[in-house]
């Protein structure tokens, strides 16, 4: 009844502001984070265009490989852990949180193995693909050398995730960027001083994230506390968990996994697809150049939504666990309306400064002037964007990526893709057609994410989250007494004391 009556009334000034001031508080370091992420592929990409033309050609096409085949999976996986992560913290069920954390490390690690067989294997598969030799030859060298970051990024991930679901974002920030501090110097001293080129820049990448995976370690390690375990033995799994419940668990995770997967690759990849789409319009030079500059702008600016995304998906998923339905729906709100005002920052870039900002990439007038041409279509996108990135972060901290795998499919790939081809070789619109069909992919993403958050039950979903991490809602159902009796074990609340 308590919680029922907190998700039908209206939030006050303060409960909002309170709200809002938690968000921008978790969300600000994430930003932060992304944008030094920014900067590290910069810098990986302005010392391989020193090294030479062909090995920026060749790193080029490895970047796009490497992300689509290998970063892009292992990203989406981990997110199959924020919703138990997250929904734990708020019920205050640490083991479940050390489970997960142990068992997504394990999941990538081992999800790892193909992806780096793949990789060994990138210039066989590209002769046969009939690219260029000596451009397979560089993007094959760069790919093996960056098999350990799999690894590193099997880590990393996860600690993230971690990290965030508990609220602690700045740490996660400081680290983050004491590790890119080291990155600059560490890809000069191994590409140029030792000469090692293209492997170097490779060899810096997984060291750098490494090295982040440390600086988080140490941390955690030094600030947990007594009662909050971060490595329960498996011995002791074994001893309190049958085969059966065991194999549940694991089911539970890879089945927020491997939709949490789609739902970023498809996304991803789409920008992919596009791209090689654009290599057989009638002036491929241009449009993959200005496909190129239209996807840096695009990285730039995922930053806010991104930032947004997980701050929410990290309050809905920590009250849906403490049983606070209510100020779930809150944050879920605020979180839209920021991502609503924060939209405009993008089109204002895209429309004001779409001369300067083009030519920051290019003195090519014709793909300036192609550029200059779709990026206020892609301004619009972002309108739609941001808010679909938020509310994706929604469905995360609620537990229904199932649901975001298959708007972003229906989205992109029903909508997007037909409307793109069209556009772009019946009407004869070239890359602008490309954009609009960006555009009306995220349309329908965003009309079609609105109307299921909109429809949301918070009340349900608070009950599910009892039923996914253990303790849940039983403390937005039960007075203080009995929450109390029920951490020392002595209270005992059936399934229907919880409904009345």
């Amino acid at each position: 009844m308590v919680a029922a009556e907190q998700t039908q009334k209206y939030p006050t000034m303060p409960e909002v502001m309170e709200e809002l001031k938690r968000t921008a508080d978790m969300g600000f370091p994430i930003v932060a984070m992304s944008l030094v992420g920014y900067l590290k592929n910069m810098i990986l990409v302005v010392c391989m265009g020193r090294l030479g033309s062909l090995e920026l050609a060749g790193g080029a096409l490895a970047i796009g490989f490497t992300n689509i085949t290998g970063y892009s999976v292992l990203s989406g996986l981990a997110m199959g852990m924020e919703p138990l992560c997250s929904q734990a913290f708020g019920s205050r069920n640490l083991s479940v949180v050390s489970l997960t954390l142990q068992r997504t490390i394990l999941m990538l690690l081992i999800t790892s193995i193909p992806i780096g067989l793949l990789w060994i294997n990138l210039e066989a598969l590209m002769l046969r693909l009939h690219q260029n030799p000596d451009i397979t030859r560089v993007a094959s060298l760069y790919c093996r050398f960056a098999i350990p970051d799999l690894f590193a990024n099997s880590l990393l991930h996860p600690l993230r995730i971690y990290l965030r679901s508990k609220g602690t974002t700045w740490p996660l920030m400081w680290c983050t960027l004491l590790a890119i501090l080291l990155h600059l110097p560490i890809t000069i001293f191994l590409a140029f001083s030792l000469c090692l080129g293209v492997p170097g820049i490779a060899i810096s990448t997984f060291v750098t994230n490494f090295n982040t995976v440390f600086f988080l370690l140490g941390y955690i390690f030094y600030t947990r506390a007594p009662e909050e375990p971060l490595c329960i033995p498996l011995s002791s799994q074994q001893h309190s968990s049958t085969a059966s419940s065991l194999g549940e668990e694991w089911g539970m995770l890879l089945r927020l996994a491997i939709p949490s997967c789609l739902a970023v690759c498809l996304e991803w990849w789409w920008y992919e697809f596009m791209t090689i789409l654009a290599g057989y319009l009638s002036k491929p030079r241009i449009a993959l150049a200005t496909s190129a500059i239209v996807i840096q702008t695009t990285a730039l600016m995922y930053t806010l939504p991104t930032a947004l995304s997980a701050s929410v998906s990290t309050r809905v998923g920590n009250e849906l666990g403490a049983g606070r339905p209510g100020r779930a729906r809150l944050a879920t709100v605020v979180a839209i309306g920021l991502a609503l005002v924060t939209s405009v920052l993008g089109l204002l870039l895209t429309t004001l400064g779409k001369e300067t900002w083009g030519r920051v990439f290019t003195q090519d007038s014709d793909v300036l002037q192609l550029t200059m041409a779709v990026l206020p279509i892609i301004g619009v996108c972002e309108l739609a964007n941001c808010p679909q990135t938020t509310s994706c972060g929604v469905l995360r901290g609620s537990a229904r990526p199932g649901v975001g795998a298959g708007i972003n499919f229906y989205s992109f790939y029903l909508v997007g893709t037909p409307v793109a081809i069209v556009l772009a070789f019946v009407w004869k619109l070239g890359f602008v057609g490309f954009c609009y069909g960006l555009l009306a992919a995220q349309i329908a993403c965003l009309v079609s994410i609105l109307i299921v958050i909109y429809r949301t039950d918070w009340e349900r979903e608070s009950l599910k989250a009892k039923d996914l991490v253990g303790r849940s809602t039983v403390y937005a159902h039960a007075d203080r007494a009995e929450a109390l009796k029920f951490d020392e074990g002595v209270g005992f609340l059936k399934e229907k004391d919880i409904e009345k």
